[in-house]
């Protein structure tokens, strides 16, 4: 049965910007660890990539209903891309202890200036 969804929409250009003006230490307070690796590694176009990613962290809090409040954090929910390149959320600490006993679905795209999320919750 699903519970919740969610879908967001980022510029890519705001992301870049955060970029540009606070440097790691926006990386560091919204993405974790791997998300970072799996991005730089597309260089001029990691912009795209990390703007996938925090849309799917927004549609993520939007489809559990509570936003980016009540214990929400961007760096206890990542992506990570299963070897056929299938975006998969993993959740950590408290978002973890809430949600990992539900199905968690997420799909992600992107053009040059905009990346798309959209997540379903499902009770398994």
């Amino acid at each position: 049965m699903i519970i919740g969804t969610g879908v967001d929409i980022t510029d890519v250009g705001r992301i870049k910007h955060s970029f540009e003006e606070y440097g790691d230490r926006f990386g560091k307070r919204v993405f974790t660890p791997l998300e970072i690796e799996y991005c730089e590694r597309f260089g001029e176009t990691r912009h795209l990539h990390y703007a996938a990613r925090f849309a799917a962290k927004e549609a993520f809090s939007k489809a559990i209903g509570t936003g980016m409040r009540d214990g929400f954090a961007f760096k206890d929910v990542g992506i990570r891309n299963e070897a056929s390149g299938k975006p998969v959320i993993e959740l950590f600490n408290a978002m973890k202890e809430r949600w990992e006993g539900y199905r968690i679905h997420v799909t992600l795209s992107h053009t040059s200036t905009v990346a798309v999320a959209v997540v379903v919750l499902e009770e398994v």
